[in-house]
């Protein structure tokens, strides 16, 4: 068995001689007496792991192998690597540490300890040579490496050609997603001139409430009070911001105040919303095939969706010509819709919306297509990544009518930036501008009410 795994045949490993301090300090864990073999700061003895045994196993034939086979393998390397080491590890912590290394050989290899890390957001593969991470919000390099480009072209098939797209040199460019729901970009040769790109965007197995994003200070109650009622008045809601900024995040939060009875369609590149309502029916676009057939828009399933008889319509993100479809069915009964743009003010939203409905060479003058997204659009909702790492709702607008030929917003809370600490920290503040929603009353109406002082700019947040 050992010769149909192992480079060469060999039948023994001997383990690499670098001294535990070498790996402290690499890794920045602490002393290995302290490990806790189930805490995450086991994660750099699980990497050096991986280090020790990619450049010694026949990958290719690990694709065909079971894990009852890769245990076997791997028992005895795994006991010599962590005697050689002098690690505190009992009988019963080997075994974990076995298993998980099997389970990793058999999900996406190196980088599987990464998926399991909850503290991690972003995995940002550049080539098989590095490997970067964000975690809250700071961007760092890991000690994870792939053995080769061939190594990390197998992972990259194995996440794409289990939702059945595919990568290569005709199609270079390809979005995916994990079994967890993680949304994956990726990029190869000849775009990709050092090698292949990978990035996973991870998400939360327990989704974010704009409860815990306040924990996060990244809104206030005001805020979400104010964000709840106009989710629950049916207020059509367009999240903007930047790549990275917690659009979707936001979305899923303002996802959780629709009422469980209402029938929801999500239309997406890639599916990653996690609505917790029980009525929901989730629809993907899917790329051309080898031929260049077979493409199915967001365009498509939007008109597709309409004849499915949803209440409201939520799409991942809005990038062309679907801007159009997605305000026709605002305007036509799917009140209280929800969709995201990248956009860096409520205001450029706007102006890309209005350029995106242009693309879909209806017959619409200028004027015509701002009526429509004044009637259509009610709130939106601006997200920005700041310099310290930290997400923050830095706007919240209300859209009012047209005026002349001007869509008219007005701000009911906005973020003031006051300073930068020496840790570069964004000191600032949530505040409210003094003007009241004018869905105020509408909403009041429907039993929904407003704190007295919601919208007082003297009172603090």
């Amino acid at each position: 068995m050992l010769g149909r795994f192992i480079k060469g045949g060999e039948t023994r490993i001997e383990p690499k001689q670098e001294s535990v301090a070498v790996l402290q300090v690499a890794s920045g864990a602490p002393p290995v007496a302290d490990l806790e073999p189930h805490g995450d700061e086991f994660l750099a003895l699980k990497v050096d792991l991986h280090r020790h045994l990619i450049d010694r196993f026949n990958l290719a034939s690990l694709e065909t192998a079971s894990k009852d086979e890769i245990l076997n393998e791997i028992r005895p390397i795994v006991r010599e690597f962590v005697r050689g080491r002098n690690l505190p590890l009992n009988a019963r912590e080997l075994d974990q540490l076995t298993s998980d290394t099997a389970d990793e050989m058999l999900g996406l290899g190196p980088i599987e300890p990464l998926l399991k890390d909850d503290s991690i957001a972003d995995i940002l593969i550049n080539t098989h040579k590095r490997v970067f991470i964000e975690r809250y919000g700071v961007i760092e390099e890991t000690a994870i490496r792939f053995r080769d480009e061939a190594h990390l072209l197998r992972v990259i098939n194995k996440i794409v050609s289990a939702i059945g797209r595919r990568v290569d040199e005709s199609a270079p460019m390809v979005d995916a997603r994990l079994a967890d729901g993680s949304r994956v970009n990726i990029a190869v040769r000849p775009i990709s001139v050092d090698g292949p790109l990978v990035s996973i965007r991870k998400f939360s197995k327990n989704p974010y409430s704009l409860e815990r994003l306040m924990a996060f200070n990244s809104i206030r109650q005001p805020m979400v009070d104010l964000l709840r009622i106009a989710v629950q008045s049916r207020k059509s809601i367009l999240v903007s911001g930047g790549t990275g900024s917690g659009k979707t995040t936001l979305l899923n939060a303002l996802s959780s105040y629709i009422p469980s009875r209402e029938r929801l369609i999500t239309i997406e590149d890639a599916a990653e919303l996690q609505l917790q309502q029980p009525h929901v029916g989730r629809l993907e676009t899917r790329p051309p095939n080898v031929e260049g057939k077979g493409e199915v828009r967001q365009r498509e399933l939007l008109k597709n969706a309409l004849r499915m008889r949803p209440d409201r319509i939520i799409v991942g993100e809005v990038r062309g010509e679907e801007a159009f479809d997605m305000l026709q069915a605002m305007n036509t009964g799917h009140e209280g819709s929800m969709t995201t743009i990248h956009a860096n003010t409520p205001r450029d939203a706007i102006s890309r919306l209005e350029q995106m409905v242009g693309m879909a060479g209806m017959p619409m003058t200028n004027d015509s297509i701002r009526a429509q997204i004044a009637s259509a659009i009610d709130i939106i909702v601006q997200t920005q990544r700041l310099s310290d790492g930290g997400r923050r709702v830095t706007s919240i607008s209300e859209l009012t009518g047209m005026e002349g030929n001007v869509v008219q917003l007005q701000e009911i809370y906005h973020f003031v930036r006051r300073d930068v600490r020496a840790d570069g920290a964004i000191v600032g503040e949530f505040r409210a501008t003094g003007v009241r929603p004018r869905f105020a009353t509408e909403a009041a109406a429907m039993g929904y009410h407003f704190a007295k002082d919601a919208f007082n700019p003297q009172v603090p947040l």
